[in-house]
């Protein structure tokens, strides 16, 4: 596994792996709410934080990490590579090289509430 900066060539395999992520974890999301999302991460999220990428040994994108201004804006794991360890390997390289100390958690989201506090984040 190898953490890189994201190039505006990864965004359409990160945009997939935001989707799929989504759909695993975020029941709570209506579909409308999920196609109304994706195109505004796709053409403005994507570029207004610091993007990293976990890569698996086949040079494939797992996961990916966002982060502005010391805030976890967003963090994103494929199902197949979830509590595999990607997350917590994105997290603590942000926490290392991109000045990562905060993060909002969606309180509808009790898996990624229990993930930051096991973490250290309040």
């Amino acid at each position: 596994m190898k953490i890189d900066k994201a190039l505006k060539t990864d965004y359409s395999a990160l945009i997939e792996v935001w989707e799929s992520s989504v759909r695993a974890t975020h029941e709570f999301l209506p579909e409308d709410n999920i196609k109304e999302l994706k195109p505004l991460i796709l053409e403005h999220y994507f570029d207004a934080v610091d993007l990293r990428v976990a890569k698996n040994d086949n040079d494939n994108i797992v996961g990916f990490i966002g982060v502005a201004e010391g805030n976890v804006e967003m963090l994103f794991i494929s199902p197949e590579s979830r509590n595999s360890g990607v997350g917590s390997l994105l997290l603590k390289n942000a926490i290392q090289y991109q000045s990562a100390s905060k993060v909002d958690v969606n309180e509808q989201n009790p898996d990624a509430i229990g993930f930051y506090k096991h973490l250290g984040f309040k």
